[in-house]
């Protein structure tokens, strides 16, 4: 009798193996670590900021126009006596603002792969922070510039300054404030930086000094 060896029939084919797709899960944790990392950001500047108001002694020297501050108090009829020290107040007051602002839409623009400031980025700056709501209308939206949004909100951003240091208070002037790496000038690029002088805010071709 002759014997039959039965071959075992060919495997099926591979399929192949579908590509790799991000889950909400790793999304939403990579949108948590961005906004932990501004947030720290954020916090290291107003830790300076406050350490440098309560050792200042020389109120002289000031980043805006006095004058053109006294002008705009003076606005109010209301008003009829303005101290010295008041317009002093208001111009730090400013300065900050102006900072804190930059800062928060800088963010925006590094969060879209950006290292120009635009319109958009201080917009969006306002309409995420609640203090800022009373200038929704005053720089609106808009929703017509393209975005990488998309993208940019999936992970996180290409670059964050060294967070070595932990957000306490910071003993003596840093030769590099924590958040102006931020604003490292770039050949034909957009750029901020901040110095005895104060902060320099170039944008395309124009120069804004305070």
């Amino acid at each position: 009798m002759e014997n039959h060896h039965h071959q075992p029939p060919p495997p099926p084919p591979q399929q192949p193996y579908p590509p790799p797709q991000t889950s909400p899960t790793t999304t939403t944790s990579s949108f948590h670590h961005l906004l932990q990392q501004q947030h720290q950001q954020l916090q290291m500047f107003w830790n300076y900021q406050r350490q440098e108001i309560e050792t200042v002694s020389d109120f002289k020297n000031h980043q805006l126009p006095l004058a053109r501050i006294k002008k705009i108090m003076k606005a109010d009829e209301d008003v009829r006596m303005i101290s010295a020290e008041a317009p002093i107040l208001f111009a730090k007051a400013c300065e900050l603002f102006i900072l804190e602002l930059t800062i928060r839409s800088w963010l925006h623009a590094e969060e879209n792969k950006r290292r120009t400031l635009q319109k958009n980025d201080i917009a969006a700056a306002i309409t995420r922070t609640d203090i800022f709501d009373f200038l929704v209308d005053i720089v609106p939206r808009d929703d017509n510039v393209k975005e990488e949004a998309a993208a940019g909100a999936a992970g996180v951003p290409y670059y964050y300054p060294p967070m070595g240091a932990a957000a306490g208070v910071m003993m003596g002037q840093p030769a590099m404030h924590p958040w102006q790496t931020m604003w490292q000038a770039e050949e034909g690029a957009t750029a901020a930086g901040y110095d005895d002088g104060g902060m320099t805010l170039t944008i395309s071709d124009d120069k804004f000094e305070f």
